[in-house]
């Protein structure tokens, strides 16, 4: 089996951590919170794709029994730790918001090197 034919069978995974660098790129080198936010829910998201991809196995079903034939199926528990992962992903979204709005009415900015030098000037 060549390189490519390896990439090509997995390129959920190569797609995943392209995702995530563009996440992680995102939240390193953006000043403003909101940004930094929207960069955290990319990483967050490819982390998700990458879950799920690991736990799919490729001719098999999804774990719902129907009547007749038993299947070979994937595992389910990947898809569980997703979905608990993406209702701690959406309350913790909520949460940094909140605190960027909470920022926003007390320093009128949401850029953090404008706050940190507000933050100079007071102390």
């Amino acid at each position: 089996m060549t390189f490519l034919e390896v990439v090509f069978d997995n390129y959920f995974y190569l797609g995943s951590i392209t995702i995530f660098l563009i996440g992680f790129h995102t939240l390193l080198t953006h000043s403003n919170l909101i940004k930094k936010v929207i960069g955290m829910n990319i990483m967050e998201t490819a982390i998700f794709l990458f879950i799920v991809s690991i736990g799919y196995i490729r001719d098999r079903h999804p774990p719902i029994v129907v009547e007749g034939e038993p299947h070979m199926m994937i595992n389910p528990l990947p898809s569980a730790l997703v979905l608990t992962g993406i209702v701690v992903g959406v309350s913790l979204t909520a949460f940094a918001l909140s605190l960027i709005v909470k920022l926003y009415k007390y320093y009128g900015t949401v850029d953090i090197d404008e706050i940190m030098e507000i933050r100079s000037r007071e102390s």
